[in-house]
């Protein structure tokens, strides 16, 4: 197939290749797409937040594959103003004293980073190559503070009544600012007390603005291109910035991108001010969450970081949460008995990429294939030899049978290529996280210990000690040359009649004295993964 028809079949198949297709057709054959995303790091980013930042990485990887140099940037606007104390930050007390300061200015309460936007952006920025996102950072605090906005501050100023037309073109009447009404496209921090609680009182034409703060008292006339207190609001802000770094595409939550919205506004500001084009766009929807396990909750006070989520789902599955799903509809993000829904669909696209299953049609097949593409965290797509399959459930089984011990499931899988064991390590990470904080909760039935201490179930008397005492001696050293789990389970349950009992009855028995449950996983296929040796040893007590 050549290059031209795969495109084109890619087109047809994923909504990122499909926006990317879009820009194409509407910037034209650029030398270099420039992408943006960005928020203020006001407090935890969160998985919601996150979806923004790889919606972009789809589209950016989207271009890419047609070609195309792109670059990806994603601004920190740590230049805005601290006005609300999250839950979930501590010493709320000392934060409190910095609210409408620039978020930069408020101390960092955890004690690592010189600030509290700076503590933010690292959590995010170390996180992000474990999911295979590599952007451009921008800084927009140093970015003020070193004057590089000063023209396009100047410009605003120049043009505050064609911004206010902007501005009260969506508008009602009732919310529409009122000839009479003084409008300043420009803000300013105190340069004496550091709050944005100011007001500007004039502006000579060209850099020179004064202004007065309410809170202090402070009257101060500064330079554009020399005082590093001024800012632009947001509404003109953002449309500044996509002429400064030649933006052709950046998506918006659904409260930006409604008709009338903050993106139509910002694209009347941008043509008619900055004489740029908005960049295309594209609604995204929200992110829920469904079964939070309390640590995770209490930790983070309801916000689900990019860190959570990874401990829970390895990277490309947390990838193919968002790539699987439609970029314009809300869906949840699961921690409960879901998420072994979620690797089963995983592997099951998995398998159909590297046609291991057969796709029912073509279009499904290439569907399938693409977003497996687009969950892996190379660039390169997928890797050259299929990661090794462990069904989630199953892991979870091998893990608990072996208290966690990592090298020791992977050794006992017997087949593990080198190449296939980083992935399947992050996969065991994952599982162990999962069985231990969210299934006691959700999926308590998973959850289980071996006896191995050398205790004994006391309750296994009479005819089912006599019945465990046969497994133990008839059974159990013939546990992996069956040729199938129905085999060994047939020869329990023929035991089990001739002592008089219910197979049943003897199954509980038999989980009584493994896990000192009255259930668990799958009998046979359970003494199997145990092994004859450890399964003498336990039921030795008998």
């Amino acid at each position: 197939m050549s290059n031209e028809n795969q495109n084109n079949s890619k087109e047809l198949c994923h909504w990122a290749d499909q926006q990317a297709a879009r820009i194409i057709k509407e910037k034209g054959d650029l030398d270099s797409y420039t992408c943006a995303s960005g928020i203020t790091p006001s407090g935890t980013v969160h998985i919601g937040n996150f979806r923004e930042i790889i919606t972009v990485d789809l589209i950016v990887r989207a271009l890419r594959s047609r070609g195309k140099n792109v670059r990806f940037i994603y601004s920190w606007d740590d230049y805005d103003v601290f006005r609300k104390v999250p839950g979930n930050m501590p010493k709320p007390e000392v934060l409190e004293k910095y609210l409408r300061y620039p978020i930069t200015m408020v101390p960092d309460t955890f004690d690592r980073n010189e600030n509290y936007a700076r503590h933010h952006e690292v959590d995010i920025e170390s996180q992000l190559p474990r999911v295979g996102i590599h952007p451009e950072f921008l800084y927009q605090a140093s970015r003020y503070r070193d004057h590089r906005y000063a023209e396009g501050m100047k410009k605003a100023l120049q043009n505050r009544d064609v911004i206010k037309e902007c501005l009260n073109y969506y508008r009602d009447d009732e919310h529409k600012m009122k000839p009479e009404d003084v409008y300043w496209p420009v803000a300013a921090f105190c340069c004496k007390c550091n709050k944005d609680t100011t007001e500007i009182t004039d502006y000579d034409g060209e850099y020179g603005v004064s202004y007065k703060c309410t809170s202090c008292g402070h009257e101060e006339k500064g330079d554009l291109r020399t005082s590093s207190e001024f800012k632009l609001g947001w509404r003109v802000d953002w449309p500044m910035r996509w002429n400064e770094e030649k933006v052709v595409f950046e998506p918006g939550g659904k409260d930006h991108i409604s008709p009338g919205g903050s993106y139509d506004t910002a694209k009347l500001v941008s043509k008619k001010i900055y004489n740029w084009d908005a960049p295309v766009t594209m609604k995204y929807d929200f992110v829920k969450l469904k079964g939070v396990p309390g640590k995770m909750s209490s930790s983070k006070g309801k916000v689900i970081s990019l860190v959570d989520a990874l401990e829970v789902y390895q990277p490309e599955v947390l990838r193919y949460i968002f790539a699987s799903n439609k970029v314009d509809h809300e869906f949840s993000i699961s921690f409960d008995l879901d998420v072994v829904t979620i690797y089963e669909a995983y592997d099951k696209t998995e398998r159909i990429a590297y046609g291991v299953d057969k796709a029912k049609s073509e279009d499904l097949f290439l569907k399938e294939k693409r977003i497996y593409e687009l969950s892996q965290i190379s660039e390169e797509g997928m890797p050259k030899v299929m990661p090794y399959q462990v069904p989630f459930r199953m892991l979870t089984t091998l893990l608990q049978t072996y208290s966690g011990d990592i090298d020791a499931v992977i050794k006992s899988l017997g087949d593990v290529k080198p190449e296939q064991e980083e992935c399947l390590r992050r996969r065991c990470q994952c599982a162990w996280y999962w069985i231990k904080e969210s299934a006691p909760d959700c999926a308590p039935d998973f959850c289980f210990s071996l006896r191995t201490d050398g205790s004994k179930a006391e309750d296994i008397t009479g005819a089912s000690l006599k019945a465990i005492q046969r497994v133990r001696d008839e059974v159990v050293p013939k546990v992996g040359t069956y040729e199938q789990d129905k085999d060994c389970q047939f020869a329990m349950g023929e035991i089990a009649k001739q002592e008089g009992l219910e197979p049943k009855e003897l199954f509980t028995a038999m989980y009584h004295a493994l896990v000192n449950k009255d259930q668990g996983p799958r009998l046979a296929n359970f003494m199997k993964i145990i092994g004859k040796e450890k399964l003498s040893e336990i039921l030795s007590v008998y």
